[in-house]
Protein backbone atom coordinates (compact mmCIF):
# COMPACT_ATOMS: atom_id res chain seq x y z
CA UNK A 1 0.00 0.00 0.00
CA UNK A 2 1.10 3.17 -0.36
CA UNK A 3 0.29 6.68 1.23
CA UNK A 4 -0.41 7.88 -2.19
CA UNK A 5 -3.16 5.54 -2.84
CA UNK A 6 -4.52 5.47 0.88
CA UNK A 7 -4.89 9.19 -0.24
CA UNK A 8 -7.04 8.69 -2.97
CA UNK A 9 -9.10 5.96 -1.60
CA UNK A 10 -9.79 8.12 1.04
CA UNK A 11 -11.04 10.72 -1.52
CA UNK A 12 -13.32 8.26 -3.53
CA UNK A 13 -14.72 7.43 0.03
CA UNK A 14 -15.41 10.42 0.67
CA UNK A 15 -17.14 11.59 -2.54
CA UNK A 16 -18.25 8.56 -3.23
CA UNK A 17 -17.53 8.82 -7.45
CA UNK A 18 -14.15 8.27 -9.28
CA UNK A 19 -15.25 10.75 -11.37
CA UNK A 20 -15.12 14.00 -8.99
CA UNK A 21 -12.18 12.14 -7.50
CA UNK A 22 -10.16 12.26 -10.35
CA UNK A 23 -11.58 16.79 -10.62
CA UNK A 24 -10.67 17.11 -7.38
CA UNK A 25 -7.13 15.21 -7.73
CA UNK A 26 -6.67 16.71 -10.72
CA UNK A 27 -5.56 12.80 -12.09
CA UNK A 28 -7.04 11.18 -14.75
CA UNK A 29 -9.99 8.74 -13.82
CA UNK A 30 -8.38 5.83 -15.42
CA UNK A 31 -5.23 6.73 -13.24
CA UNK A 32 -7.83 6.79 -9.73
CA UNK A 33 -9.24 3.14 -11.23
CA UNK A 34 -5.96 1.73 -11.80
CA UNK A 35 -4.74 3.14 -7.94
CA UNK A 36 -8.40 1.45 -6.56
CA UNK A 37 -7.57 -1.53 -8.24
CA UNK A 38 -4.28 -1.82 -7.44
CA UNK A 39 -5.62 -1.56 -3.72
CA UNK A 40 -8.28 -4.34 -3.98
CA UNK A 41 -5.61 -6.79 -5.93
CA UNK A 42 -3.47 -5.83 -2.65
CA UNK A 43 -6.08 -6.39 -0.11
CA UNK A 44 -7.67 -9.21 -1.86
CA UNK A 45 -11.07 -7.99 -0.84
CA UNK A 46 -13.34 -5.30 -2.96
CA UNK A 47 -13.59 -1.76 -1.46
CA UNK A 48 -16.42 -0.65 -3.81
CA UNK A 49 -19.29 -1.74 -4.91
CA UNK A 50 -20.74 -0.64 -8.42
CA UNK A 51 -24.34 0.44 -8.30
CA UNK A 52 -25.18 1.27 -12.35
CA UNK A 53 -23.19 4.54 -12.22
CA UNK A 54 -22.62 4.99 -8.69
CA UNK A 55 -20.38 3.62 -6.30
CA UNK A 56 -20.82 2.69 -2.32
CA UNK A 57 -18.24 1.11 0.33
CA UNK A 58 -18.36 -2.44 1.26
CA UNK A 59 -17.73 -3.58 4.69
CA UNK A 60 -13.60 -3.91 4.18
CA UNK A 61 -13.73 -0.52 2.58
CA UNK A 62 -15.38 1.14 5.52
CA UNK A 63 -12.85 -0.86 7.93
CA UNK A 64 -10.27 0.66 5.39
CA UNK A 65 -11.62 3.91 5.66
CA UNK A 66 -10.85 3.63 10.17
CA UNK A 67 -6.99 2.73 9.15
CA UNK A 68 -5.85 5.50 5.98
CA UNK A 69 -7.09 7.91 8.44
CA UNK A 70 -4.77 7.31 10.96
CA UNK A 71 -2.30 6.17 8.54
CA UNK A 72 -2.54 9.09 6.53
CA UNK A 73 -3.05 10.93 9.77
CA UNK A 74 0.23 9.42 11.15
CA UNK A 75 2.10 10.56 8.10
CA UNK A 76 1.53 13.69 8.67
CA UNK A 77 2.27 13.92 11.58
CA UNK A 78 5.50 11.93 10.96
CA UNK A 79 6.76 15.14 8.49
CA UNK A 80 6.19 17.68 10.72
CA UNK A 81 8.45 15.97 13.68
CA UNK A 82 10.89 14.49 11.71
CA UNK A 83 11.47 18.14 10.14
CA UNK A 84 11.10 19.86 13.42
CA UNK A 85 7.90 21.90 13.17
CA UNK A 86 7.12 22.63 16.36
CA UNK A 87 3.39 23.02 15.25
CA UNK A 88 1.29 19.50 16.30
CA UNK A 89 -0.68 18.20 13.18
CA UNK A 90 -2.83 14.70 12.51
CA UNK A 91 -5.76 13.64 14.68
CA UNK A 92 -6.80 12.00 17.41
CA UNK A 93 -10.25 9.90 18.20
CA UNK A 94 -11.09 9.85 21.57
CA UNK A 95 -14.34 7.62 23.11
CA UNK A 96 -16.02 9.34 26.39
CA UNK A 97 -19.20 8.91 27.93
CA UNK A 98 -21.86 11.62 27.58
CA UNK A 99 -21.61 13.09 31.25
CA UNK A 100 -17.58 13.72 30.66
CA UNK A 101 -18.34 14.78 26.96
CA UNK A 102 -20.34 17.43 27.83
CA UNK A 103 -19.38 17.96 31.90
CA UNK A 104 -15.73 17.79 31.82
CA UNK A 105 -13.80 17.98 28.70
CA UNK A 106 -15.32 21.14 27.06
CA UNK A 107 -12.50 22.84 29.08
CA UNK A 108 -10.00 20.31 27.72
CA UNK A 109 -10.77 20.90 24.49
CA UNK A 110 -10.60 24.85 24.46
CA UNK A 111 -7.35 24.77 26.18
CA UNK A 112 -6.01 22.00 23.82
CA UNK A 113 -7.37 23.63 20.35
CA UNK A 114 -5.82 27.18 21.47
CA UNK A 115 -2.33 25.51 21.81
CA UNK A 116 -2.52 23.17 19.12
CA UNK A 117 -5.02 24.54 16.38
CA UNK A 118 -3.86 21.90 13.80
CA UNK A 119 -5.18 18.87 15.21
CA UNK A 120 -8.23 17.21 14.50
CA UNK A 121 -10.25 16.08 17.38
CA UNK A 122 -12.92 13.22 16.50
CA UNK A 123 -15.44 11.86 19.70
CA UNK A 124 -17.13 9.21 19.88
CA UNK A 125 -19.98 7.79 22.09
CA UNK A 126 -18.35 5.30 24.60
CA UNK A 127 -19.45 1.87 24.89
CA UNK A 128 -17.72 -1.29 26.56
CA UNK A 129 -18.21 -3.17 23.95
CA UNK A 130 -15.25 -3.43 21.52
CA UNK A 131 -13.34 -0.29 23.50
CA UNK A 132 -10.47 -2.88 24.31
CA UNK A 133 -10.14 -4.31 20.49
CA UNK A 134 -10.75 -0.81 19.05
CA UNK A 135 -7.44 0.20 21.52
CA UNK A 136 -5.68 -2.19 20.55
CA UNK A 137 -5.74 -1.97 16.47
CA UNK A 138 -5.25 1.70 16.49
CA UNK A 139 -8.73 2.83 15.67
CA UNK A 140 -9.52 4.40 18.96
CA UNK A 141 -6.06 6.66 20.56
CA UNK A 142 -7.43 7.31 23.98
CA UNK A 143 -10.55 6.01 25.78
CA UNK A 144 -12.53 7.29 29.22
CA UNK A 145 -14.50 5.42 31.15
CA UNK A 146 -16.38 6.01 34.41
CA UNK A 147 -16.42 2.60 36.40
CA UNK A 148 -15.24 1.26 39.94
CA UNK A 149 -12.63 -0.94 38.20
CA UNK A 150 -11.20 -1.97 35.13
CA UNK A 151 -8.27 -4.59 34.55
CA UNK A 152 -6.94 -5.72 31.20
CA UNK A 153 -3.63 -6.69 30.60
CA UNK A 154 -2.36 -4.96 27.81
CA UNK A 155 -3.98 -1.27 28.31
CA UNK A 156 -2.36 1.35 30.67
CA UNK A 157 -5.01 2.77 32.91
CA UNK A 158 -4.67 5.90 34.90
CA UNK A 159 -7.47 7.47 37.44
CA UNK A 160 -8.20 11.23 36.74
CA UNK A 161 -11.14 11.51 39.77
CA UNK A 162 -13.57 10.48 41.31
CA UNK A 163 -17.69 11.00 40.26
CA UNK A 164 -20.75 10.74 42.87
CA UNK A 165 -23.44 8.58 41.40
CA UNK A 166 -26.78 9.20 43.17
CA UNK A 167 -30.51 7.52 42.71
CA UNK A 168 -32.90 9.90 40.91
CA UNK A 169 -36.76 10.16 40.30
CA UNK A 170 -39.61 12.54 40.02
CA UNK A 171 -40.57 14.53 43.50
CA UNK A 172 -43.54 13.13 43.50
CA UNK A 173 -42.91 8.96 42.75
CA UNK A 174 -44.02 7.49 46.20
CA UNK A 175 -40.18 6.48 47.29
CA UNK A 176 -39.52 10.48 47.50
CA UNK A 177 -41.13 10.39 50.41
CA UNK A 178 -39.27 7.72 52.06
CA UNK A 179 -37.08 8.78 54.80
CA UNK A 180 -34.55 5.81 53.50
CA UNK A 181 -35.32 3.81 50.70
CA UNK A 182 -33.89 0.24 50.89
CA UNK A 183 -32.73 -1.54 48.48
CA UNK A 184 -35.36 -3.54 48.57
CA UNK A 185 -37.84 -0.84 48.23
CA UNK A 186 -36.78 -0.93 44.16
CA UNK A 187 -38.04 -4.36 43.93
CA UNK A 188 -40.87 -3.83 40.46
CA UNK A 189 -39.43 -0.62 39.50
CA UNK A 190 -39.07 0.78 36.34
CA UNK A 191 -35.20 1.49 35.74
CA UNK A 192 -33.31 3.76 32.85
CA UNK A 193 -30.18 2.80 32.22
CA UNK A 194 -27.48 4.74 30.14
CA UNK A 195 -25.86 3.01 27.00
CA UNK A 196 -23.64 6.14 26.51
CA UNK A 197 -21.84 6.57 30.20
CA UNK A 198 -20.28 2.86 29.57
CA UNK A 199 -20.42 0.76 33.05
CA UNK A 200 -21.79 2.50 35.61
CA UNK A 201 -25.03 0.63 35.22
CA UNK A 202 -23.00 -2.38 36.38
CA UNK A 203 -22.60 -0.68 39.88
CA UNK A 204 -26.53 -0.75 40.48
CA UNK A 205 -27.02 -3.97 38.91
CA UNK A 206 -24.46 -5.29 41.35
CA UNK A 207 -26.15 -4.49 44.45
CA UNK A 208 -29.68 -5.23 43.20
CA UNK A 209 -28.17 -8.60 42.55
CA UNK A 210 -26.72 -9.02 45.51
CA UNK A 211 -30.01 -8.35 46.90
CA UNK A 212 -31.69 -10.79 44.78
CA UNK A 213 -34.00 -7.48 43.63
CA UNK A 214 -36.54 -8.44 40.91
CA UNK A 215 -36.31 -5.27 38.47
CA UNK A 216 -38.64 -6.32 35.35
CA UNK A 217 -38.44 -3.54 33.62
CA UNK A 218 -35.53 -1.45 32.13
CA UNK A 219 -35.39 1.00 29.71
CA UNK A 220 -31.76 1.61 28.00
CA UNK A 221 -31.25 5.33 26.69
CA UNK A 222 -28.91 6.56 24.25
CA UNK A 223 -28.63 10.14 25.90
CA UNK A 224 -28.54 10.96 29.25
CA UNK A 225 -30.47 14.14 28.50
CA UNK A 226 -33.13 11.54 27.55
CA UNK A 227 -32.94 9.54 30.88
CA UNK A 228 -33.32 12.92 33.44
CA UNK A 229 -36.57 13.89 30.72
CA UNK A 230 -38.07 10.44 31.08
CA UNK A 231 -37.44 10.77 35.09
CA UNK A 232 -38.90 13.97 35.68
CA UNK A 233 -41.94 12.66 33.77
CA UNK A 234 -42.45 9.70 36.10
CA UNK A 235 -41.69 6.90 34.09
CA UNK A 236 -39.35 5.51 36.34
CA UNK A 237 -35.75 5.54 38.84
CA UNK A 238 -32.53 6.31 37.31
CA UNK A 239 -28.42 6.20 38.72
CA UNK A 240 -26.61 9.16 37.63
CA UNK A 241 -23.37 11.09 38.33
CA UNK A 242 -24.25 14.05 40.46
CA UNK A 243 -22.94 16.93 38.41
CA UNK A 244 -25.65 15.99 35.67
CA UNK A 245 -28.50 16.32 37.39
CA UNK A 246 -27.43 19.01 40.04
CA UNK A 247 -29.36 22.01 38.33
CA UNK A 248 -32.66 19.41 38.12
CA UNK A 249 -32.30 19.20 41.69
CA UNK A 250 -32.09 22.87 42.63
CA UNK A 251 -34.76 23.67 40.58
CA UNK A 252 -37.07 20.84 41.92
CA UNK A 253 -37.06 18.97 38.72
CA UNK A 254 -35.84 15.86 40.30
CA UNK A 255 -34.72 14.34 43.46
CA UNK A 256 -32.19 12.22 45.23
CA UNK A 257 -33.44 9.00 47.01
CA UNK A 258 -32.03 8.46 50.58
CA UNK A 259 -30.37 5.54 49.27
CA UNK A 260 -29.51 3.33 52.44
CA UNK A 261 -26.43 2.17 50.21
CA UNK A 262 -25.12 5.86 50.54
CA UNK A 263 -23.66 7.92 47.42
CA UNK A 264 -21.73 5.20 45.19
CA UNK A 265 -18.59 6.48 44.06
CA UNK A 266 -16.73 5.69 40.20
CA UNK A 267 -13.50 6.54 38.79
CA UNK A 268 -13.18 8.61 35.85
CA UNK A 269 -10.59 6.30 34.00
CA UNK A 270 -8.27 7.71 31.12
CA UNK A 271 -6.98 4.22 29.02
CA UNK A 272 -4.42 3.67 26.54
CA UNK A 273 -3.16 0.94 24.82
CA UNK A 274 0.11 0.23 26.53
CA UNK A 275 2.27 -0.92 23.66
CA UNK A 276 1.17 1.75 21.46
CA UNK A 277 3.58 4.89 20.88
CA UNK A 278 2.38 7.80 22.10
CA UNK A 279 3.11 10.36 19.35
CA UNK A 280 3.35 14.30 20.97
CA UNK A 281 -0.03 14.69 19.51
CA UNK A 282 -1.86 12.48 21.89
CA UNK A 283 0.79 12.78 24.70
CA UNK A 284 -0.20 17.14 24.92
CA UNK A 285 -3.52 15.93 24.44
CA UNK A 286 -3.47 13.38 27.61
CA UNK A 287 -1.24 16.33 29.38
CA UNK A 288 -4.34 18.91 28.82
CA UNK A 289 -6.43 16.19 30.42
CA UNK A 290 -4.58 15.35 33.21
CA UNK A 291 -4.03 19.07 34.44
CA UNK A 292 -7.67 20.47 33.47
CA UNK A 293 -9.42 17.24 35.48
CA UNK A 294 -6.78 17.78 38.50
CA UNK A 295 -7.98 21.29 38.75
CA UNK A 296 -11.35 20.22 37.82
CA UNK A 297 -11.93 17.79 40.64
CA UNK A 298 -9.75 19.94 42.65
CA UNK A 299 -12.22 22.96 42.99
CA UNK A 300 -15.20 20.51 42.96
Amino acid sequence: MEIRQLKTFKIVAQLLSFNQAAEHLHYAQSSISAQIQALEEELGVKLFDRLGRGILLTEAGVRLLNYADKILDLADETRSEVAGVKELKGSLTIKVPETLGVHRLPLVIKQFRSRYPRVRLRFTTCTHEGLQKDLRKGITDLAFLMTDSFHVADLEVQALGIENLVLVANPNHPLAKTPVVHTRDLEGETLLFSRVDCSYRKTLEAVLNTEKVRYDTTLDFNSVAAIKQCVMAGVGISILPEITVTEDISQGRLTVLSWSEGMIEVATLMIWYKDRWLSPTLSAFMEVVQKMFKNAYETA
